[in-house]
């Protein structure tokens, strides 16, 4: 399992939800704590203002789920499949990613700060106006990617590939672009003072 930004353990977990179908479920309202989703299939699953906080999800399946204003914090996701699902001004502070599968999946609004991708695979993945604050995106491929008006101040981005990727309007002052691959990466003019101003030239 990849590890954790600082080193912070997964939260323990002390009961198990296994091999259950909540393919088409509405989630609003629920609050789980601590639980472990084994195998659960949460296709098509939707709800709003649903609160998960230390769960650990494990070969769960959120494909074409739709999720809105709910909280995954702190959580731990492993092989999990994100195909087409969305979510909408979530909460996942705190949660971290292991080998999971994200085609299509969309994030809009939310905070995202301090979550876990290193080295995940984001190229067909639009993050737009997020909050993703000293998240770890290390060796994340993100070529060709949408990651528009997002909050990358502070997010941990060496290796990371955003060639091609689409990131006006979001906060580039993480970005190091002699330990990141950018080419073809479309900027506005603000940002490419700001990569500028961090090779260290002189704008004018």
């Amino acid at each position: 399992m990849a590890d954790r930004p600082y080193g912070r353990p997964a939260a323990p977990t002390d009961s198990t939800i296994e091999s259950e179908d909540w393919d088409g479920r509405d989630l609003s309202g629920e609050s789980h704590r601590n639980v472990a989703f084994v195998r659960v299939d949460m296709t098509e699953a939707s709800g709003r203002g649903a609160e998960f906080f230390e769960c650990t999800f494990r070969d769960v399946r959120f494909n074409v789920s739709e999720h809105a204003d709910s909280a995954f914090v702190n959580c731990t996701f492993v092989r999990c499949s994100f195909f087409d699902a969305a979510f909408t001004g979530c909460k996942l502070v705190g949660s971290m990613f292991d080998d999971c599968s994200y085609d299509l999946l969309k994030v809009e609004g939310g905070d995202w700060s301090f979550t876990g991708l290193p080295g995940a695979d984001l190229r067909r993945v639009s993050f737009v106006d997020v909050r993703m604050r000293e998240a770890d995106l290390t060796g994340a491929r993100c070529a060709g990617a949408t990651i528009r008006g997002t909050d990358l101040s502070g997010a941990w981005l060496h290796r990371a590939d955003f060639s091609r990727c689409d990131l006006r309007g979001s906060d580039l002052s993480s970005l190091d672009p002699r330990t990141a691959e950018v080419a073809g990466a479309v900027i506005d003019v603000p940002q490419a003072v700001t990569i500028a101003t961090a090779l260290g030239l002189d704008v004018r």
